[in-house]
């Protein structure tokens, strides 16, 4: 008798399982909130049923199972940390079944949790500019912004130093041009001289009590001194 090609090849293989991708990674859980983390799996077709099991390394905790987002072409999973949660190294397992068959496969992955130290407050850049968009150079680049600090809500942070970090355009690295404190509404605001066409960034370096945070980058287009238009 003949076999259908399909059936043969059901009988004949085993399902399979892949974690392709688990992010963040490093997990890192600010204070007071909360970090989702998404995990990606790849499984053969004949796979009808993935579960995700999310766990500390050494196992001596409690094991979270990771909620189904979709399964279109790759099973999305997803798993929420927070506090509570140990810093440290986890694991993942995904188990793949062939509900017809009743055979299995699994797949292991790991990643890292990182929580907010302990007693510390969050900050960020409300705002952070660096004007003109383009200027001669040799000329003032003007840079303003507001820190705040997440202490039961965002509030302006006085009495912050704030640097002014800049990167030529096509370089790696980055150049300390300028720095100022906060005012007790949070503001800052510096000046520089335009030299190159690069990037700018405002960096909060933190302290006993307060997280660090960098601001968003800020582009710069630095025209040769003799150019002007007409």
């Amino acid at each position: 008798m003949l076999v259908p090609a399909s059936a043969a090849f059901a009988t004949t293989t085993d399902p399979t399982v892949d974690i392709v991708d688990i992010s963040p990674n490093p997990v890192k859980v600010p204070r007071g909130g909360e970090t989702k983390v998404k995990i990606v799996v790849e499984a053969s077709p004949d796979v009808d049923k993935v579960e995700i099991a999310v766990e500390p390394a050494d196992g001596q905790v409690r094991t979270f199972v990771a909620k189904e987002i979709g399964n279109t072409e790759k099973w999305v999973y997803t798993v929420s940390f927070n506090g509570n949660d140990p810093a440290g190294k986890w694991k993942a397992t995904a188990l793949a079944t062939d509900v017809q068959t009743s055979k299995t496969d699994s797949d292991r992955a790991y990643f890292y949790v990182e929580q907010a130290p302990a007693g510390k407050l969050d900050t960020r850049f409300r705002h952070f500019s660096a004007n003109p968009e383009s200027v001669k150079k040799g000329k003032k680049i003007y840079f303003a912004g507001r820190l705040q600090v997440n202490d039961e809500g965002w509030h302006n942070a006085s009495g912050e130093k704030v640097n002014i970090y800049y990167r030529q355009s096509r370089h790696s690295g980055w150049k300390w041009v300028a720095r100022d404190w906060t005012d007790r509404h949070g503001r800052f605001y510096a000046t520089t001289k335009a030299w190159k066409s690069g990037t700018f960034k405002a960096v909060f370096a933190g302290n006993d009590e307060l997280n660090g945070s960098t601001s968003g980058y800020e582009y710069v287009r630095v025209k040769r001194s003799w150019y002007s238009h007409h």
